[in-house]
């Protein structure tokens, strides 16, 4: 009886010492992390269980975990918000981004870039947003949120959304009330007119429902003036993508004459009005960001816009976007503050963007990737608009890793050890 209480005793001490040995799921050990709501930048470990961030904290052992990602000489990030973005691909083939061919499913272009949620600006409207949910939203691993198009169904393209008829405010306030966990915001974007009542039907829905708005300027002749956009029209946090553009049927934010950002410009930051890159195929010249960057005008987001069009094109991803602004001068800190925390307040959504303990384990791993200038090597980072205007950078940033609600989801080198590796046909 002896021997058999003995060995009870024994096992039940093993099984505690091995529950001991397992506290976390995925430590990440060594990397530089940056999580600009906690204000870290410096070496630290990162300890999850589950979905949920337990420690950022120096030396965590990483016997403590079933899984050790090796992030030495890496940067370890909150998971990237790209919050202009186009997902609502389908197979109408007249209808571009709403149920068409130009938009794209989120999975297979965001994590092996480190975004782990995307924000899809507006080819969804209230009519179509069913349709959405059902065909992209509840079947992406990524998380696709919807600022959701003031006309009914979206982007379809063409005349349809010339068509301020079908801007409805009321049904669009209805919707985003209806589905407060995936609609962040309204969208305007396409219209070309000089008639301000497409904005104003925005604002209303987004009045209505509490939520901000996003707006792009199809395009104007004569421009529509953005200072009364700005100080007359929009409220405090709503967003005016594509502000590096520079095209003759929208005004830009710089003049282009005396290379500065105009005056009214920063009183519009000042109320409230956030700028975001939405960087597309034609909607962002370095004339305007170089000169921007330079004079410490920084976005408060970075976005891709990606589509069909731009991923081939100057834009390519989040990462080529975010490395094309640290070839500007702005600094990584700031950098990934835009991609990260500053567009998680910008849609309300404060529990990501950020690796506070207790928080969802959304999380990037990137390597700053450096060119060689040496004398006799031309080893360097070349980055385009679609002006053909070219620069070069010393970095450019590569994603290594990406965990997705505390499972890593793409790991480029094998860096997590063990490797848990899905089947699949």
């Amino acid at each position: 009886m002896k021997k058999i209480i003995l060995s009870i005793c024994l096992y039940a001490a093993s099984c505690s010492i091995y529950a001991n040995a397992q506290k976390y799921t995925i430590v990440i050990k060594g990397g530089h992390v940056i999580d600009p709501k906690n204000n870290i930048n410096g070496i630290m470990d990162v300890a999850l269980n589950g979905d949920t961030v337990k420690s950022v904290a120096k030396n965590i052992d990483p016997k403590l975990a079933l899984q050790v990602v090796d992030a030495k000489g890496m940067y370890v990030t909150p998971g990237l918000i790209d919050m202009h973005s186009h997902n609502f691909y389908g197979t109408k083939m007249d209808q571009t981004y709403s149920n068409g061919p130009n938009a794209l499913a989120p999975d297979g272009f965001t994590f092996r870039t480190g975004v782990t949620t995307v924000v899809d600006a507006g080819c969804a409207g209230w009519k179509s947003f069913p349709d959405f949910k059902k065909q992209t939203i509840d079947i992406s691993k990524t998380r696709v949120l919807s600022f959701l198009n003031i006309v009914g169904e979206g982007m379809r393209g063409g005349t349809y959304e010339q068509n301020i008829a079908d801007m409805d405010p009321v049904n669009t306030a209805r919707v985003a009330k209806e589905n407060p966990d995936y609609i962040v915001g309204v969208k305007l974007a396409h219209y070309n007119g000089h008639d301000w009542t497409p904005t104003d039907k925005a604002v209303e829905a987004g009045k209505l429902a509490n939520i901000p708005v996003m707006i792009d300027f199809g395009g104007s002749t004569p421009v529509l003036s953005i200072e009364e956009l700005f100080m007359q029209h929009l409220r405090p946090g709503d967003i005016f993508t594509h502000c590096f553009g520079q095209l003759s049927s929208r005004e830009p934010i710089l003049d282009v004459k005396t290379g500065k950002i105009k005056p009214f410009v920063y009183d519009a930051r000042k109320k409230g009005i956030l700028f975001d890159v939405g960087y597309g195929g034609i909607s962002f010249a370095f004339s305007q960001a170089i000169p921007a960057v330079k004079s410490g005008f920084y976005p408060n987001t970075i976005s891709t816009d990606i589509h069909t069009g731009s991923m081939n094109a100057a834009m390519k991803d989040m990462l080529n976007v975010m490395s094309k602004f640290l070839a500007m001068g702005m600094d990584l800190q700031s950098v990934i503050k835009a991609s990260t925390w500053a567009p998680a307040q910008a849609i309300h959504r404060e529990k990501l963007g950020s690796l506070t303990v207790g928080g969802l384990a959304d999380i990037a791993v990137l390597r700053v990737l450096k060119g060689n200038f040496s004398m006799n090597d031309t080893g360097v980072f070349g980055f385009f608009d679609y002006t053909g205007t070219k620069i070069t950078g010393k970095e450019k940033l590569e994603c290594e890793l990406t965990i997705r609600a505390g499972k890593v989801v793409y790991d480029l080198n094998g860096i997590t050890s063990p490797m848990v590796v899905t089947k699949r046909n």
